[in-house]
């Protein structure tokens, strides 16, 4: 699959594609990323790509032109046609990160991280937005990271590009570490247990502090048991709607519940 970010700031991408685990990703292909510096694409000595907004207020607005540029370059690097027709079917979908934007979630990166996905056009947004008239062409989809604001989409952008690379196959070093994270579906969309090494028994600021003894009985099944138990109680306690979502689809056991009911009174 292959991303094609679009940016003000080529800086603050291309470092994060040598860095860390993800790198495999990026090194072999599995992930293809190329970084197209949007000022290549303005007009003038100073290679201006936002102005001030119609109808005043503060803070400046990316231009409509520069940014379709640099868009139909990419498309027609892909190979594709410098515009899609009306109407027609999305062949490569454009992203903009920006607060309207659906929150980024495992289903979505999961989605964005299949092998037959053609991967996508990531537009950074900066300064106060972008000419609507751009997004209501080119942009197929907007998403968020949650309910504040970032100076730039390029935060967001590595965001997702290191959630897709880490969920291809042989990135991570073990191939079932991806399916125990949180929100999974092998998790049941929970949230992931609390984790524990050496040593045995840390002095910690406040006391010794010793790993729960059933990790260190070697009883695989008490072991397991105690994770999920762990994980129902991590996320009845910091996010009871994704315990809400997992009774409301049936993926709640009966030892499950009979645990939440004895334990916490749900």
């Amino acid at each position: 699959m292959r991303f094609d970010v679009i940016t003000l700031f080529p800086e603050l991408i291309e470092p994060f594609l040598r860095t860390g685990v993800t790198r495999r990703a990026f090194d072999s292909g599995a992930v293809e990323v190329r970084v197209w510096p949007l000022r290549a694409y303005a007009d003038g000595n100073y290679r201006r790509v936002d102005d001030r907004p119609f109808g005043g207020g503060p803070g400046m607005v990316m231009l409509p032109e520069p940014l379709y540029r640099c868009w139909q370059a990419v498309r027609a690097d892909r190979g594709l046609p410098p515009r899609r027709a009306p109407g027609a079917a999305v062949d490569v979908p454009t992203v903009l990160f920006a607060p309207a934007g659906a929150v980024l979630s495992h289903a979505t990166v999961a989605r964005w991280a299949r092998p037959s996905q053609p991967g996508a056009i990531l537009v950074c947004g900066r300064y106060e937005g972008v000419d609507q008239r751009f997004v209501d062409a080119c942009v197929d989809e907007l998403i968020s990271l949650g309910d504040f604001v970032l100076s730039g989409g390029e935060i967001a952008a590595v965001a997702l590009l290191d959630a897709v690379a880490r969920l291809q196959p042989g990135v991570l070093g073990d191939a079932d570490s991806a399916s125990q994270d949180s929100f999974h579906p092998a998790l049941d969309g929970l949230l992931d247990c609390p984790h524990y090494t050496r040593p045995e028994v840390w002095p910690g600021p406040a006391g010794p502090m010793a790993v729960p003894s059933v990790l260190l009985s070697g009883h695989h099944a008490h072991i397991e048991a105690w994770r999920r138990q762990q994980r129902l109680l991590a996320t009845a306690r910091a996010r009871p709607d994704l315990l809400a979502q997992a009774r409301q689809a049936g993926r709640l056991s009966e030892t499950d519940e009979r645990w939440l009911a004895q334990t916490l009174g749900l």
